[in-house]
């Protein structure tokens, strides 16, 4: 992607939307912090007309031509990041795959550091790219996912976090790595958040349990310690991070959107230990990319 450069690169798709130039310029920002560049991606196929108000120069031309239109997007993507980050590399390409596919080839080439996109903030159904592109773009890249939500608020007087759940799977023990990383590179508190919920709800599913574990206490004292365990070792590596913890008796979706903040970065794995092979993402990570009012990093 870079030739004989030594550049590494965080990979931003856009679509014209409000929410893709927000992605665009968080992604701009966060390279320039972290020495990297910028390739911006787009897909030749039809744009969307929300925040063309905002990019007027990208509108789609007469006739259909999606590529001269995702072309146009293109150019102007890269020469409002060059006004913004002057010193910044920024590339470009125009693909002529699915939006996903394309991000997903990117994001697989040596030297990417993450790849990101930004989300219309709808729901249900309606849910398009989120659904289409960064559920599909979570569950097969190669390097961390994160998704910016549409309406990006500022939460005003508050730090930004980073905000990890904690669930004992190989998904989220990456998840857990890489929240580590971006807490000691921002020197920012990391929150590490366990949730359980009552035993008894799932005593007909797993069978027989024994009537100790059916106390609230003893199961809270369980997730305690199986959360201390895991943050022993990444505790190790990274002394210097500051970090609390959360042992949550709730959902884990509904633990980690009242924990964070629209300042902070959650960071979850694309599955836990119950999920089901035949889905993409599992249950919490794709509700919490619905759900947050932050950016969401979701690791494999």
């Amino acid at each position: 992607m870079n030739g004989a450069s030594t550049t590494r690169w965080m990979v931003v798709g856009v679509d014209g939307s409000d929410s893709s130039r927000h992605a665009l310029e968080w992604s701009a920002h966060q390279a320039s912090l972290r020495g990297l560049g910028v390739l911006i991606v787009a897909a030749a196929r039809p744009l969307t007309t929300d925040g063309f108000e905002v990019w007027p120069e990208t509108e789609p031309p007469e006739g259909g031509d999606e590529g001269a239109g995702a072309g146009r997007l293109l150019d102007h993507a890269q020469d409002w990041v060059s006004r913004l980050f002057p010193e910044l590399a920024v590339r470009t390409r125009l693909s002529f795959d699915r939006p996903a596919r394309a991000l997903v080839s990117a994001a697989s080439e040596p030297g990417v550091a993450a790849v990101v996109v930004g989300s219309r903030g709808l729901s249900g159904i309606a849910a398009a790219f989120v659904g289409s592109v960064g559920i599909e773009l979570a569950a097969r890249a190669p390097v961390p996912v994160i998704v910016l939500p549409r309406d990006h608020a500022a939460a005003y007087g508050v730090r930004s976090r980073v905000i990890v759940g904690v669930d004992g799977s190989e998904p989220g023990r990456r998840a857990l790595e890489f929240a580590f990383a971006q807490a000691e590179f921002a020197d920012t508190e990391l929150v590490a958040v366990s949730a359980w919920q009552p035993l008894v709800a799932f005593a007909a599913a797993t069978g027989p349990i024994p009537p100790e574990l059916f106390d609230d206490a003893t199961a809270a004292e369980a997730a305690r310690q199986a959360l201390e365990e895991e943050l022993a070792e990444p505790s190790l590596l990274r002394p210097n991070v500051r970090v609390s913890t959360r042992v949550v008796r709730a959902h884990p979706v509904v633990a980690l959107l009242e924990e964070a903040t629209p300042a902070d970065l959650i960071v979850v794995g694309s599955r836990g230990r119950g999920g089901f092979r035949g889905l993409l993402l599992g249950s919490v990570s794709h509700a919490v990319l619905h759900g947050a009012r932050g950016p969401v990093a979701i690791l494999r």
